[in-house]
């Protein structure tokens, strides 16, 4: 264990014996308010202070079966003995170091997944729809909700930009490391001499804000209303229901139509627009981690090309963690769930080694 990592174990283990005598004062437990915010310190301090007392029960072990080391008639059995309490020595220093990563503060929360079309003309198009249905399949295998808020259809039958809302337990965990630019590899079916292109789509997944999360200024946004022509030209709604916000400091511009009601629609776009706020100011905060370590962890940048799907070679390649797969229909009818756990553990190790020092 890295002395820096220890050293702050420690503390905290000695913070949390200190708090125990503390809530033990009478003085103490005669003030409720003060009794409480120590009780709760020491509860959020145990799940350390107790994986670590197991660590030091396990290396006064295995001190011990070092010295028997020297036994030849006990080398043997210390020597077992030894390997067995180093394992547990190593587990319970990967358990610590777990402990101490901060949780995203975001994962539990639902997402707006927005996914436009890049370079590539119609086939782009088509491939955005091919990752609408992927990820429509991965939310039905996890017992997740998506639905279709606004789509724009494009003259090959594919979108130009879809985007919905994703619900249930821990979507932006399952899926916030989807964000980015996924390039495909394929013949178009348009293509009659067989040729290869390259197509790219960006994936955008964002943590839905509540208003706690992002403060606005109501004088910093500008409110249109409009005629409804539906979403993808659905339905055409007689009344001015549309809604179009725009947040004049960032210049983001979002619109909504998908209620009949222009009320409702106001409160989505103002959902969404939390929402995109929120997005930028994640995005700054790991970009600026990122610097701080000399190197991009977790989700990755969004102008980067995270992931590659291609069709002839019937293989998806993940860029971030240099992982590939065979069997992309399977991959493209929602089976994503190796690579996200690479993603996954790539994030953690990253965390685990910021942490360590």
């Amino acid at each position: 264990m890295q002395p820096k990592l220890r050293a702050k174990i420690e503390s905290i283990a000695e913070r949390h014996e200190e708090l125990g005598e503390m809530i033990c004062d009478p003085e103490v437990m005669a003030d409720k308010s003060r009794y409480l915010g120590l009780s709760r310190e020491h509860a959020d301090l145990s799940p350390v202070a107790l994986a670590f007392g197991r660590l030091l029960d396990i290396e006064r072990q295995l001190d011990e079966a070092r010295e028997l080391l020297a036994d030849p008639d006990m080398r043997e059995l210390a020597q077992a003995d030894a390997r067995e309490l180093e394992t547990r020595v190593d587990e319970l220093t990967t358990e610590l170091t777990r402990l101490l990563t901060p949780r995203d503060p975001n994962d539990g929360k639902n997402v707006i997944l927005e996914i436009r079309a890049g370079a590539g003309g119609d086939e782009a198009g088509l491939f955005v729809a091919d990752l609408w249905r992927m990820y429509s399949r991965f939310a039905e295998r996890h017992g997740l909700s998506i639905d279709q808020a606004e789509y724009s259809e494009n003259s090959a039958g594919g979108f130009k930009e879809v985007s919905g809302r994703v619900s249930g337990r821990e979507v932006y965990a399952k899926l916030k490391y989807e964000r980015g630019v996924h390039r495909v590899q394929r013949v178009p079916a348009t293509e009659s001499q067989g040729r290869i292109h390259t197509s790219t789509a960006t994936v955008a997944v964002m943590p839905e804000a509540e208003d706690i999360d992002v403060e606005i200024d109501p004088s910093d946004l500008e409110f249109t209303a409009m005629r409804s022509s539906g979403s993808g030209g659905q339905h055409v709604n007689t009344t001015d229901s549309a809604v179009r916000l725009i947040h004049k400091p960032s210049g983001i511009a979002v619109r909504c139509d998908q209620e009949k009601s222009q009320l409702k629609n106001r409160e989505l776009a103002l959902k969404r627009l939390r929402s995109k706020l929120l997005e930028i100011e994640i995005e700054k905060a790991e970009s600026e981690r990122a610097a701080n370590r000399r190197e991009q962890i977790g989700t990755g940048e969004r102008s980067e090309k995270i992931r590659t799907y291609n069709y002839p070679q019937d293989r998806v390649t993940d860029h971030r963690v240099g992982l590939t797969r065979h069997n992309l229909p399977g991959f493209m009818d929602g089976d994503i769930d190796d690579v996200l756990s690479s993603l996954r553990q790539d994030e953690e190790a990253a965390r685990m080694a910021e942490i360590s020092g």
